[in-house]
Protein backbone atom coordinates (compact mmCIF):
# COMPACT_ATOMS: atom_id res chain seq x y z
CA UNK A 1 0.00 0.00 0.00
CA UNK A 2 1.54 3.31 -1.10
CA UNK A 3 1.26 6.12 1.57
CA UNK A 4 1.52 9.85 0.49
CA UNK A 5 1.54 12.85 2.40
CA UNK A 6 0.86 16.46 0.92
CA UNK A 7 3.20 19.06 2.64
CA UNK A 8 0.58 22.64 2.46
CA UNK A 9 2.64 26.04 2.53
CA UNK A 10 0.82 29.25 2.48
CA UNK A 11 1.87 31.80 -0.57
CA UNK A 12 2.61 34.72 1.58
CA UNK A 13 5.53 32.78 3.47
CA UNK A 14 7.45 32.36 -0.10
CA UNK A 15 8.34 36.00 0.29
CA UNK A 16 7.67 38.80 -2.56
CA UNK A 17 6.96 37.40 -6.43
CA UNK A 18 9.99 38.35 -8.63
CA UNK A 19 8.66 39.71 -11.93
CA UNK A 20 11.01 39.81 -14.49
CA UNK A 21 10.93 41.65 -17.62
CA UNK A 22 12.70 42.01 -21.18
CA UNK A 23 14.39 45.60 -21.88
CA UNK A 24 17.67 47.61 -21.76
CA UNK A 25 20.22 48.53 -18.90
CA UNK A 26 19.39 52.35 -17.67
CA UNK A 27 22.57 54.00 -16.05
CA UNK A 28 21.05 55.69 -12.97
CA UNK A 29 24.41 57.43 -11.45
CA UNK A 30 27.34 58.57 -12.92
CA UNK A 31 30.27 59.71 -10.27
CA UNK A 32 33.17 60.48 -11.94
CA UNK A 33 36.80 60.09 -9.82
CA UNK A 34 38.04 62.91 -7.78
CA UNK A 35 41.45 62.98 -7.08
CA UNK A 36 41.38 65.92 -4.21
CA UNK A 37 39.35 63.19 -2.03
CA UNK A 38 42.55 60.67 -1.98
CA UNK A 39 44.33 63.68 0.04
CA UNK A 40 41.81 63.20 3.20
CA UNK A 41 42.84 59.38 3.18
CA UNK A 42 46.81 57.73 5.46
CA UNK A 43 48.09 54.58 3.53
CA UNK A 44 48.07 51.68 6.10
CA UNK A 45 51.53 49.65 5.17
CA UNK A 46 51.33 46.25 6.05
CA UNK A 47 47.73 45.88 6.55
CA UNK A 48 46.66 42.47 8.33
CA UNK A 49 43.94 41.03 6.98
CA UNK A 50 41.95 37.79 8.10
CA UNK A 51 41.05 35.09 5.58
CA UNK A 52 38.78 32.22 5.74
CA UNK A 53 39.19 29.29 3.93
CA UNK A 54 35.55 29.13 2.72
CA UNK A 55 34.00 32.10 0.72
CA UNK A 56 31.66 34.55 2.71
CA UNK A 57 27.95 34.09 2.50
CA UNK A 58 24.96 35.83 3.37
CA UNK A 59 21.79 34.51 5.26
CA UNK A 60 20.02 32.39 3.62
CA UNK A 61 16.39 30.50 4.79
CA UNK A 62 18.05 27.16 3.83
CA UNK A 63 21.06 27.92 5.49
CA UNK A 64 19.33 28.58 8.52
CA UNK A 65 17.73 25.59 8.49
CA UNK A 66 20.77 24.13 8.78
CA UNK A 67 22.24 25.78 11.27
CA UNK A 68 18.78 24.65 13.81
CA UNK A 69 19.62 21.22 12.53
CA UNK A 70 23.34 21.83 13.93
CA UNK A 71 22.65 22.75 17.27
CA UNK A 72 19.78 20.23 17.65
CA UNK A 73 23.07 17.39 17.69
CA UNK A 74 25.50 16.85 19.78
CA UNK A 75 28.28 16.92 17.70
CA UNK A 76 30.76 16.26 20.55
CA UNK A 77 28.34 13.05 21.91
CA UNK A 78 31.08 9.54 22.24
CA UNK A 79 29.65 6.92 20.13
CA UNK A 80 31.88 4.35 20.87
CA UNK A 81 32.99 4.45 24.62
CA UNK A 82 35.07 1.80 25.75
CA UNK A 83 33.79 -0.30 28.46
CA UNK A 84 37.04 -0.89 30.41
CA UNK A 85 37.60 3.20 30.73
CA UNK A 86 34.49 3.53 33.34
CA UNK A 87 35.47 4.25 36.60
CA UNK A 88 34.00 2.91 39.87
CA UNK A 89 30.85 3.88 41.35
CA UNK A 90 31.58 5.06 45.04
CA UNK A 91 28.05 5.47 45.77
CA UNK A 92 26.78 3.33 48.39
CA UNK A 93 24.16 0.32 46.43
CA UNK A 94 20.51 1.07 46.89
CA UNK A 95 17.13 0.38 45.26
CA UNK A 96 13.70 1.63 45.37
CA UNK A 97 10.68 0.19 44.52
CA UNK A 98 9.24 1.36 41.00
CA UNK A 99 5.48 -0.24 41.20
CA UNK A 100 3.92 -3.24 42.51
CA UNK A 101 1.16 -5.26 40.33
CA UNK A 102 -1.38 -7.46 42.27
CA UNK A 103 -3.10 -10.62 41.34
CA UNK A 104 -6.89 -9.42 40.56
CA UNK A 105 -8.44 -12.35 41.65
CA UNK A 106 -9.90 -12.68 44.80
CA UNK A 107 -8.50 -16.22 45.36
CA UNK A 108 -4.57 -14.90 45.88
CA UNK A 109 -2.21 -17.63 44.07
CA UNK A 110 1.76 -17.61 44.11
CA UNK A 111 3.83 -15.60 41.02
CA UNK A 112 5.83 -18.62 39.79
CA UNK A 113 7.12 -16.97 36.62
CA UNK A 114 8.33 -13.87 34.96
CA UNK A 115 9.04 -12.89 31.56
CA UNK A 116 9.97 -9.53 30.05
CA UNK A 117 9.10 -8.04 26.89
CA UNK A 118 11.87 -8.43 24.44
CA UNK A 119 10.72 -5.07 22.84
CA UNK A 120 11.41 -2.15 24.81
CA UNK A 121 11.13 -4.45 28.32
CA UNK A 122 7.46 -2.59 29.02
CA UNK A 123 5.37 -5.10 29.30
CA UNK A 124 6.12 -8.08 32.08
CA UNK A 125 3.85 -12.01 31.40
CA UNK A 126 3.29 -12.70 34.98
CA UNK A 127 2.24 -16.92 35.05
CA UNK A 128 -0.05 -17.69 38.56
CA UNK A 129 -0.42 -21.40 39.79
CA UNK A 130 -0.73 -23.00 43.12
CA UNK A 131 1.82 -25.17 42.92
CA UNK A 132 0.68 -27.39 46.39
CA UNK A 133 -0.05 -30.55 45.59
CA UNK A 134 -3.83 -31.45 45.22
CA UNK A 135 -4.47 -28.29 47.41
CA UNK A 136 -5.90 -25.66 45.06
CA UNK A 137 -9.32 -24.23 46.27
CA UNK A 138 -12.38 -24.79 44.94
CA UNK A 139 -12.97 -21.71 42.37
CA UNK A 140 -9.82 -20.71 41.86
CA UNK A 141 -8.83 -18.89 38.14
CA UNK A 142 -6.12 -20.21 36.17
CA UNK A 143 -5.77 -16.71 34.23
CA UNK A 144 -2.00 -15.43 33.82
CA UNK A 145 -1.58 -11.94 32.86
CA UNK A 146 0.13 -9.35 31.11
CA UNK A 147 0.69 -6.16 32.43
CA UNK A 148 1.92 -2.82 31.31
CA UNK A 149 4.66 -1.33 33.66
CA UNK A 150 2.85 2.31 33.63
CA UNK A 151 -0.79 0.58 34.81
CA UNK A 152 -0.29 -1.44 37.37
CA UNK A 153 -4.25 -1.37 38.10
CA UNK A 154 -5.19 -3.41 35.37
CA UNK A 155 -3.57 -6.29 33.30
CA UNK A 156 -3.17 -5.40 29.51
CA UNK A 157 -4.16 -9.22 28.71
CA UNK A 158 -5.37 -11.81 30.53
CA UNK A 159 -3.95 -15.53 28.78
CA UNK A 160 -6.77 -18.46 29.64
CA UNK A 161 -5.24 -21.68 29.90
CA UNK A 162 -6.89 -25.17 30.35
CA UNK A 163 -4.41 -25.88 33.23
CA UNK A 164 -2.73 -23.06 35.79
CA UNK A 165 0.23 -21.94 34.08
CA UNK A 166 3.98 -22.94 36.01
CA UNK A 167 6.35 -21.15 33.22
CA UNK A 168 5.74 -18.32 30.75
CA UNK A 169 7.50 -17.13 28.18
CA UNK A 170 8.13 -14.49 25.47
CA UNK A 171 9.30 -15.19 22.04
CA UNK A 172 12.43 -13.02 21.58
CA UNK A 173 11.75 -13.12 17.81
CA UNK A 174 8.25 -12.52 17.61
CA UNK A 175 6.91 -10.55 20.95
CA UNK A 176 3.00 -12.06 20.23
CA UNK A 177 3.89 -14.98 20.89
CA UNK A 178 4.36 -16.53 24.01
CA UNK A 179 5.01 -20.22 25.57
CA UNK A 180 3.72 -21.38 29.04
CA UNK A 181 3.64 -24.95 30.60
CA UNK A 182 0.97 -25.92 32.53
CA UNK A 183 0.62 -27.71 35.75
CA UNK A 184 -1.37 -30.83 34.24
CA UNK A 185 2.37 -31.27 31.83
CA UNK A 186 0.65 -29.73 28.21
CA UNK A 187 2.56 -26.73 26.66
CA UNK A 188 -0.09 -24.09 25.34
CA UNK A 189 1.17 -21.18 22.90
CA UNK A 190 -0.97 -17.62 22.23
CA UNK A 191 -0.54 -15.36 20.11
CA UNK A 192 -1.91 -11.91 21.87
CA UNK A 193 -3.19 -10.65 18.29
CA UNK A 194 -5.65 -13.08 18.28
CA UNK A 195 -6.98 -12.08 21.92
CA UNK A 196 -6.74 -14.49 25.45
CA UNK A 197 -7.40 -17.94 24.22
CA UNK A 198 -4.30 -20.47 23.43
CA UNK A 199 -3.46 -20.67 19.76
CA UNK A 200 -1.57 -24.29 19.81
CA UNK A 201 -1.67 -26.93 22.68
CA UNK A 202 -0.09 -29.86 22.80
CA UNK A 203 -1.99 -33.59 23.46
CA UNK A 204 -2.53 -34.77 26.91
CA UNK A 205 -1.19 -37.93 25.49
CA UNK A 206 1.93 -36.92 24.27
CA UNK A 207 2.84 -34.23 27.04
CA UNK A 208 4.70 -34.18 30.65
CA UNK A 209 2.86 -36.24 33.24
CA UNK A 210 3.88 -33.88 35.79
CA UNK A 211 3.84 -29.94 36.05
CA UNK A 212 6.02 -28.22 33.41
CA UNK A 213 8.73 -26.09 35.55
CA UNK A 214 10.95 -25.11 32.73
CA UNK A 215 10.34 -23.56 28.95
CA UNK A 216 12.46 -22.35 27.20
CA UNK A 217 12.58 -20.90 23.07
CA UNK A 218 15.24 -21.98 20.96
CA UNK A 219 17.35 -19.94 18.43
CA UNK A 220 15.99 -21.24 15.61
CA UNK A 221 15.91 -19.76 11.99
CA UNK A 222 11.87 -20.17 11.96
CA UNK A 223 11.18 -19.26 15.75
CA UNK A 224 8.60 -21.73 16.39
CA UNK A 225 10.93 -24.24 17.91
CA UNK A 226 11.15 -24.51 22.08
CA UNK A 227 11.78 -27.31 24.69
CA UNK A 228 9.95 -27.93 28.08
CA UNK A 229 11.16 -29.74 31.36
CA UNK A 230 8.97 -31.88 34.45
CA UNK A 231 9.20 -33.08 37.28
CA UNK A 232 8.28 -36.30 35.45
CA UNK A 233 11.89 -36.99 34.31
CA UNK A 234 11.93 -35.77 30.86
CA UNK A 235 12.94 -33.05 28.47
CA UNK A 236 10.82 -32.61 25.71
CA UNK A 237 11.51 -30.62 21.81
CA UNK A 238 8.09 -28.87 20.42
CA UNK A 239 7.99 -26.75 16.98
CA UNK A 240 4.89 -24.84 17.58
CA UNK A 241 3.38 -25.28 13.99
CA UNK A 242 2.57 -28.67 15.14
CA UNK A 243 2.17 -29.38 18.55
CA UNK A 244 0.74 -32.70 18.54
CA UNK A 245 4.04 -35.11 19.71
CA UNK A 246 7.31 -33.77 20.97
CA UNK A 247 10.08 -33.91 18.50
CA UNK A 248 12.59 -35.08 20.71
CA UNK A 249 12.57 -36.50 24.23
CA UNK A 250 15.36 -37.36 26.79
CA UNK A 251 14.24 -39.38 30.09
CA UNK A 252 16.52 -37.80 32.83
CA UNK A 253 18.36 -41.50 34.13
CA UNK A 254 22.04 -40.91 35.43
CA UNK A 255 22.60 -44.81 35.04
CA UNK A 256 21.89 -44.32 30.69
CA UNK A 257 19.64 -47.12 30.93
CA UNK A 258 16.54 -44.94 29.90
CA UNK A 259 14.50 -45.97 32.37
CA UNK A 260 11.07 -43.42 33.04
CA UNK A 261 10.99 -44.85 36.37
CA UNK A 262 14.87 -44.02 37.42
CA UNK A 263 14.55 -40.65 35.82
CA UNK A 264 15.49 -37.72 38.05
CA UNK A 265 12.52 -34.59 38.11
CA UNK A 266 13.77 -31.78 36.59
CA UNK A 267 12.37 -28.39 38.39
CA UNK A 268 14.95 -25.69 36.49
CA UNK A 269 16.21 -25.49 32.70
CA UNK A 270 19.02 -23.49 31.36
CA UNK A 271 20.00 -23.06 27.82
CA UNK A 272 22.67 -20.40 26.25
CA UNK A 273 22.40 -19.55 22.67
CA UNK A 274 26.53 -19.44 22.18
CA UNK A 275 26.30 -23.09 22.99
CA UNK A 276 23.38 -24.38 20.84
CA UNK A 277 24.35 -28.11 21.15
CA UNK A 278 24.44 -28.01 25.17
CA UNK A 279 21.54 -27.37 27.83
CA UNK A 280 21.42 -28.50 31.77
CA UNK A 281 18.61 -29.47 34.18
CA UNK A 282 18.36 -29.16 37.72
CA UNK A 283 16.38 -31.86 39.31
CA UNK A 284 14.44 -32.31 42.56
CA UNK A 285 17.52 -34.52 44.07
CA UNK A 286 19.55 -32.11 43.99
CA UNK A 287 21.70 -33.04 41.06
CA UNK A 288 22.89 -30.95 37.83
CA UNK A 289 22.59 -32.35 34.73
CA UNK A 290 25.04 -31.44 31.89
CA UNK A 291 23.25 -32.56 28.86
CA UNK A 292 24.52 -32.80 24.89
CA UNK A 293 21.52 -32.67 22.38
CA UNK A 294 23.45 -33.67 19.42
CA UNK A 295 24.59 -36.70 21.03
CA UNK A 296 24.28 -39.71 18.68
CA UNK A 297 22.41 -42.23 20.99
CA UNK A 298 19.89 -41.28 23.98
CA UNK A 299 22.12 -42.07 26.83
CA UNK A 300 25.19 -40.48 25.32
CA UNK A 301 23.11 -37.09 25.59
CA UNK A 302 23.35 -37.49 29.54
CA UNK A 303 27.45 -36.00 29.91
CA UNK A 304 28.31 -35.33 33.13
CA UNK A 305 26.24 -34.61 36.43
CA UNK A 306 27.48 -32.24 39.33
CA UNK A 307 26.72 -33.05 42.89
CA UNK A 308 24.66 -29.97 43.43
CA UNK A 309 22.37 -29.39 46.62
CA UNK A 310 20.76 -30.77 49.45
CA UNK A 311 17.38 -30.53 48.39
CA UNK A 312 15.67 -29.25 45.15
CA UNK A 313 17.71 -27.13 42.39
CA UNK A 314 15.23 -23.95 41.88
CA UNK A 315 18.07 -22.07 39.53
CA UNK A 316 19.91 -22.63 37.44
CA UNK A 317 21.43 -20.17 35.04
CA UNK A 318 24.97 -19.59 33.33
CA UNK A 319 27.07 -16.29 33.60
CA UNK A 320 26.00 -14.18 30.41
CA UNK A 321 30.00 -13.44 30.55
CA UNK A 322 31.54 -16.44 31.22
CA UNK A 323 29.21 -19.95 29.94
CA UNK A 324 31.19 -22.43 31.52
CA UNK A 325 30.54 -20.96 35.26
CA UNK A 326 27.32 -21.04 36.08
CA UNK A 327 25.05 -20.64 39.21
CA UNK A 328 22.30 -22.42 41.20
CA UNK A 329 19.91 -22.04 44.07
CA UNK A 330 19.09 -25.01 46.19
CA UNK A 331 18.52 -25.55 49.69
CA UNK A 332 19.40 -22.66 51.86
CA UNK A 333 22.88 -21.52 49.56
CA UNK A 334 23.46 -20.07 45.96
CA UNK A 335 26.39 -21.64 44.37
CA UNK A 336 28.50 -20.95 41.45
CA UNK A 337 29.79 -23.87 39.39
CA UNK A 338 32.76 -24.13 36.98
CA UNK A 339 32.45 -27.08 34.32
CA UNK A 340 35.69 -27.93 34.78
CA UNK A 341 35.38 -28.95 38.40
CA UNK A 342 32.68 -31.32 38.61
CA UNK A 343 32.93 -32.70 42.37
CA UNK A 344 32.39 -29.68 44.27
CA UNK A 345 31.50 -25.70 43.54
CA UNK A 346 33.94 -23.36 43.44
CA UNK A 347 32.18 -20.10 45.31
CA UNK A 348 29.60 -20.61 47.53
CA UNK A 349 27.32 -18.10 49.91
CA UNK A 350 26.94 -19.23 53.72
CA UNK A 351 23.30 -21.11 55.13
CA UNK A 352 20.91 -18.73 55.26
CA UNK A 353 18.22 -19.15 57.97
CA UNK A 354 15.42 -18.84 55.56
CA UNK A 355 15.01 -20.92 52.21
CA UNK A 356 16.48 -19.68 48.78
CA UNK A 357 13.95 -19.90 46.02
CA UNK A 358 15.56 -18.16 42.71
CA UNK A 359 18.36 -16.59 41.15
CA UNK A 360 19.33 -14.77 38.29
CA UNK A 361 22.66 -13.23 37.10
CA UNK A 362 22.82 -9.28 36.10
CA UNK A 363 22.92 -9.11 32.64
CA UNK A 364 25.51 -6.40 32.47
CA UNK A 365 27.73 -7.00 35.23
CA UNK A 366 29.48 -10.42 35.71
CA UNK A 367 30.45 -10.54 38.83
CA UNK A 368 26.65 -9.32 40.38
CA UNK A 369 24.04 -12.02 41.00
CA UNK A 370 20.26 -11.58 42.97
CA UNK A 371 18.69 -14.20 44.84
CA UNK A 372 15.26 -14.66 46.45
CA UNK A 373 14.54 -16.20 49.90
CA UNK A 374 11.54 -17.54 51.94
CA UNK A 375 11.14 -14.38 54.33
CA UNK A 376 10.53 -12.21 51.26
CA UNK A 377 13.97 -11.10 51.12
CA UNK A 378 15.98 -9.82 48.08
CA UNK A 379 19.60 -10.07 47.95
CA UNK A 380 22.18 -7.91 45.60
CA UNK A 381 25.54 -9.80 45.43
CA UNK A 382 28.70 -7.97 44.55
CA UNK A 383 31.42 -10.55 45.28
CA UNK A 384 33.82 -8.29 43.25
CA UNK A 385 33.53 -6.04 46.67
CA UNK A 386 32.35 -8.50 49.09
CA UNK A 387 32.12 -12.76 48.91
CA UNK A 388 30.62 -13.23 52.16
CA UNK A 389 27.63 -11.04 52.92
CA UNK A 390 25.29 -9.57 50.26
CA UNK A 391 25.61 -5.81 48.92
CA UNK A 392 22.67 -4.86 49.71
CA UNK A 393 19.81 -6.62 51.06
CA UNK A 394 16.02 -5.77 50.78
CA UNK A 395 12.95 -6.70 52.21
CA UNK A 396 10.23 -6.85 49.85
CA UNK A 397 7.14 -7.97 51.12
CA UNK A 398 5.79 -9.98 54.21
CA UNK A 399 5.49 -13.62 52.39
CA UNK A 400 8.06 -15.61 50.15
CA UNK A 401 9.48 -14.74 47.36
CA UNK A 402 9.02 -17.26 44.37
CA UNK A 403 10.85 -15.99 41.53
CA UNK A 404 12.66 -13.09 40.02
CA UNK A 405 13.46 -11.69 36.51
CA UNK A 406 16.27 -8.81 35.85
CA UNK A 407 15.50 -6.85 33.00
CA UNK A 408 18.30 -6.95 30.13
CA UNK A 409 19.66 -3.61 30.62
CA UNK A 410 20.46 -4.85 34.39
CA UNK A 411 18.38 -1.59 35.99
CA UNK A 412 15.14 -3.53 36.68
CA UNK A 413 14.47 -6.34 39.04
CA UNK A 414 10.66 -8.04 39.22
CA UNK A 415 9.73 -10.68 41.78
CA UNK A 416 6.89 -12.65 42.08
CA UNK A 417 5.39 -13.73 46.18
CA UNK A 418 3.31 -16.40 47.23
CA UNK A 419 0.56 -14.55 47.34
CA UNK A 420 0.27 -12.92 43.30
CA UNK A 421 2.17 -9.40 44.35
CA UNK A 422 5.04 -9.05 41.52
CA UNK A 423 6.91 -5.61 42.71
CA UNK A 424 9.14 -3.79 40.27
CA UNK A 425 12.52 -2.43 42.02
CA UNK A 426 15.44 0.19 40.18
CA UNK A 427 18.83 -0.46 41.46
CA UNK A 428 21.39 2.50 41.78
CA UNK A 429 24.08 2.53 38.76
CA UNK A 430 26.30 1.36 40.29
CA UNK A 431 24.80 -2.22 40.32
CA UNK A 432 23.88 -1.70 36.99
CA UNK A 433 26.85 -0.14 35.23
CA UNK A 434 30.03 -2.30 34.13
CA UNK A 435 32.85 -1.50 36.49
CA UNK A 436 36.29 -0.26 35.48
CA UNK A 437 38.68 -3.48 34.75
CA UNK A 438 35.58 -5.64 36.33
CA UNK A 439 35.45 -8.33 33.50
CA UNK A 440 39.26 -9.19 33.72
CA UNK A 441 39.09 -9.33 37.55
CA UNK A 442 35.87 -12.06 37.59
CA UNK A 443 37.17 -13.82 34.88
CA UNK A 444 40.75 -13.90 37.41
CA UNK A 445 38.53 -15.02 40.29
CA UNK A 446 36.45 -17.85 38.33
CA UNK A 447 40.06 -19.22 37.40
CA UNK A 448 41.68 -19.02 40.63
CA UNK A 449 38.82 -20.52 42.81
CA UNK A 450 39.04 -23.45 40.04
CA UNK A 451 42.73 -24.30 40.16
CA UNK A 452 41.95 -24.63 43.87
CA UNK A 453 38.66 -27.54 43.70
CA UNK A 454 41.30 -29.10 41.63
CA UNK A 455 43.64 -29.09 43.55
CA UNK A 456 41.50 -30.37 46.41
CA UNK A 457 40.02 -32.34 44.23
CA UNK A 458 43.01 -34.44 43.36
CA UNK A 459 43.64 -34.36 47.28
CA UNK A 460 40.70 -36.14 48.26
CA UNK A 461 41.35 -38.75 45.21
CA UNK A 462 44.59 -39.01 46.93
CA UNK A 463 43.27 -39.85 50.25
CA UNK A 464 40.17 -42.20 49.06
CA UNK A 465 42.80 -44.74 47.06
CA UNK A 466 44.99 -44.69 49.99
CA UNK A 467 42.27 -46.12 52.16
CA UNK A 468 41.68 -48.57 49.13
CA UNK A 469 45.38 -49.54 48.88
CA UNK A 470 45.44 -50.13 53.20
CA UNK A 471 42.23 -51.97 52.79
CA UNK A 472 43.73 -53.57 50.01
CA UNK A 473 47.32 -54.67 52.19
CA UNK A 474 49.33 -52.45 49.66
CA UNK A 475 52.14 -50.49 50.48
CA UNK A 476 51.41 -46.87 52.10
CA UNK A 477 54.90 -45.55 50.91
CA UNK A 478 54.26 -47.04 47.40
CA UNK A 479 50.66 -46.21 47.34
CA UNK A 480 52.23 -42.79 48.05
CA UNK A 481 54.52 -42.12 45.65
CA UNK A 482 52.15 -43.45 42.86
CA UNK A 483 49.01 -40.91 43.97
CA UNK A 484 51.34 -37.42 44.71
CA UNK A 485 52.22 -37.34 40.90
CA UNK A 486 49.20 -35.87 39.64
CA UNK A 487 48.77 -33.54 42.99
CA UNK A 488 52.90 -32.00 42.82
CA UNK A 489 51.89 -30.86 39.03
CA UNK A 490 48.57 -29.00 40.34
CA UNK A 491 50.64 -27.26 42.34
CA UNK A 492 53.75 -26.78 40.57
CA UNK A 493 51.63 -25.15 37.91
CA UNK A 494 49.65 -23.10 40.28
CA UNK A 495 52.40 -21.81 41.64
CA UNK A 496 54.02 -21.15 38.07
CA UNK A 497 50.68 -18.90 37.09
CA UNK A 498 50.79 -17.24 40.17
CA UNK A 499 54.75 -15.84 39.83
CA UNK A 500 53.98 -15.21 35.81
CA UNK A 501 51.70 -12.76 37.18
CA UNK A 502 53.22 -11.27 39.94
CA UNK A 503 56.31 -10.82 37.86
CA UNK A 504 54.30 -9.26 35.28
CA UNK A 505 53.07 -6.73 37.42
CA UNK A 506 56.66 -5.85 39.08
CA UNK A 507 57.62 -5.14 35.30
CA UNK A 508 54.96 -3.15 34.86
CA UNK A 509 55.70 -0.98 37.49
CA UNK A 510 59.14 -0.68 36.68
CA UNK A 511 58.07 0.37 32.70
CA UNK A 512 55.82 3.13 34.34
CA UNK A 513 58.53 4.04 36.73
CA UNK A 514 61.46 4.62 33.95
CA UNK A 515 58.67 6.45 32.18
CA UNK A 516 57.93 9.23 34.79
CA UNK A 517 62.08 9.73 35.20
CA UNK A 518 62.73 12.87 34.17
CA UNK A 519 65.60 12.58 32.06
CA UNK A 520 69.07 14.25 33.01
CA UNK A 521 69.87 17.14 30.62
CA UNK A 522 73.20 16.62 28.72
CA UNK A 523 75.66 19.71 29.65
CA UNK A 524 77.06 22.41 27.10
CA UNK A 525 80.65 22.14 25.50
CA UNK A 526 81.54 25.33 27.71
CA UNK A 527 80.24 23.51 31.01
CA UNK A 528 82.57 20.32 29.61
CA UNK A 529 85.08 22.71 29.36
CA UNK A 530 84.70 24.18 32.86
CA UNK A 531 84.59 20.70 34.56
CA UNK A 532 87.79 19.69 32.67
CA UNK A 533 89.65 22.43 34.03
CA UNK A 534 88.10 22.11 37.31
CA UNK A 535 89.44 18.42 38.07
CA UNK A 536 92.88 19.41 36.25
CA UNK A 537 93.27 22.14 39.01
CA UNK A 538 92.21 19.74 41.48
CA UNK A 539 95.23 17.20 40.43
CA UNK A 540 97.37 19.78 40.72
CA UNK A 541 96.74 20.90 43.85
CA UNK A 542 96.73 17.26 44.99
CA UNK A 543 100.08 16.71 43.41
CA UNK A 544 101.67 19.66 45.56
CA UNK A 545 100.17 18.45 48.77
CA UNK A 546 101.99 14.90 48.43
CA UNK A 547 105.56 16.50 47.29
CA UNK A 548 105.09 18.41 50.83
CA UNK A 549 104.21 15.24 52.44
CA UNK A 550 107.42 13.49 51.01
CA UNK A 551 109.42 16.65 51.82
Amino acid sequence: MEIVYVYVKKRSEFGKQCNFSDRQAELNIDIMPNPELAEQFVERNPVDTGIQCSISMSEHEIMEHCIKQNNAIDIYEEYFNDEEAVEVTEEDPSAKTINVFRDPQEIKRAATHLSWHPDGNRKLAVAYSCLDFQRAPVGMSSDSYIWDLENPNKPELALKPSSPLVTLEFNPKDSHVLLGGCYNGQIACWDTRKGSLVAELSTIEFSHRDPVYGTIWLQSKTGTECFSASTDGQVMWWDTRKMSEPTEVVILDITKKEQLENALGAISLEFESTLPTKFMVGTEQGIVISCNRKAKTSAEKIVCTFPGHHGPIYALQRNPFYPKNFLTVGDWTARIWSEDSRESSIMWTKYHMAYLTDAAWSPVRPAVFFTTKMDGTLDIWDFMFEQCDPTLSLKVCDEALFCLRVQDNGCLIACGSQLGTTTLLEVSPGLSTLQRNEKNVASSMFERETRREKILEARHREMRLKEKGKAEGRDEEQTNEELAVDLEALVSKAEEEFFDIIFAELKKKEADAIKLTPVPQQPSPEEDQAVEEGEEAAGEEGDEEVEEDLA
